[in-house]
């Protein structure tokens, strides 16, 4: 399974025709084009979006659904501003306004850095959720769901800081949008009250958890509500705890919402191309088939580009970007077909 960058691309373009129509030529509509299938052996290899496409959280739902069905996949992690923003949140409109829409994320940042607008910001989002309609969402989900494109997980930030009623928002919508699960970057000591809202509306809230976070830590987060469960990312565990992560989900599949699936060397190592790092991929991958486990395989992409010519941080192209996504796209599906 060690594959050279053109092993890779010519296994990405064999492999997913719709890539290679995205990188070569024009593309049709998402409504036009074959429906994407990224589920091989009973595994749906999805995508953390909008932020594989480093276009910013508040791009357009439309955006990152062409970008989707470009690749061929057929599942994502969904961000919330996405669909706020589609649902006409005055704050999601006024900061993908500022960013120059449909890139999104300056402006979010800019208001981030600015205490009393982000005060603002909350206070303006938290009256609009409580009167928001769900049948925007369900509009919205609609567009995905003709496409052929589930949204198994939504990602909602800040989510700690919300009002008792904004949780209770946060997991209708995300039912209404199919979701099976809520996922959020962990909060040590704040995970109880979330859990608790995760109990109520019978729905699991996936913990994602960086190079810090043990198997310890998650368990303590499990044992505080049933619904509270972890967004192993893969990668991370292996460069943060230095082993790997496969007797964790051995123990608890029933606890883990979704992987996020990238390539890392242990003791803090780098992201490197799929295949080529200590993260065992395809053992995870074969795992999950082999147990018919119903846990996203979601790739996160984060594989550094190569340097400038000056010797500075590199960056990949739009181009450049979706054909190495599409490569470990390609990657998963192989292992789970051989």
């Amino acid at each position: 399974m060690d594959y050279s960058r053109r092993d890779f691309t010519k296994i990405a373009l064999a492999g997913l025709p719709s890539a290679y129509a995205f990188l070569h030529g024009g593309i049709a509509s998402a409504a036009t084009q074959a429906r994407p299938n990224s589920k091989w052996a009973g595994v749906q290899v999805g995508m953390n979006v909008p932020y594989n496409f480093s276009t910013g959280n508040y791009t357009a739902g439309d955006v990152i659904l062409k970008r989707c069905v470009d690749l061929g996949v057929s599942g994502v992690e969904l961000r919330a501003q996405p669909v706020e923003l589609f649902m006409g949140s005055p704050a999601a409109v006024a900061a993908a306004a500022a960013a120059g829409a449909p890139r999104g994320g300056g402006g979010a940042r800019g208001a981030a850095a600015d205490p009393a607008a982000q005060k603002a910001a909350a206070d303006e989002t938290r009256k609009w959720r409580m009167g928001a309609s769900l049948d925007r969402v369900k509009a919205f989900r609609k567009t995905w769901d003709d496409a052929g494109v589930l949204i198994e997980i939504v990602k909602w930030d800040g989510i700690f800081d919300f009002s008792d009623e904004e949780l209770d928002y946060a997991f209708e919508v995300s039912r209404a949008l199919g979701a099976r699960a809520l996922s959020s970057e962990i909060s040590i000591g704040k995970t109880k009250r979330l859990g608790q809202f995760a109990d109520k509306h019978k729905m699991q809230v996936g913990y994602h958890g960086h190079t810090a976070v043990t198997p310890a830590i998650w368990e303590a987060t499990f044992a505080e509500a049933k619904y509270n469960a972890a967004n192993l990312d893969i990668g991370h565990f292996v460069a943060g705890n230095n082993t790997s992560p496969v007797p964790f989900l051995k123990q608890y599949p029933d606890r883990i919402t979704h992987i996020h699936v990238k390539d890392r060397k242990m003791h803090e190592g780098a992201n490197v191309d799929f295949g080529t790092g200590d993260t065992p991929i395809k053992e995870v991958l074969r795992l999950m088939r082999d147990n018919k486990w119903n846990i996203q395989a979601t790739i996160e992409f984060e594989i550094p580009a190569p340097p400038a010519a000056d010797g500075s941080r590199g960056s990949w192209t739009q181009e450049q970007r979706t054909e190495q996504i599409a490569k470990c796209i390609a990657y998963c599906k192989e292992c789970l077909l051989t």
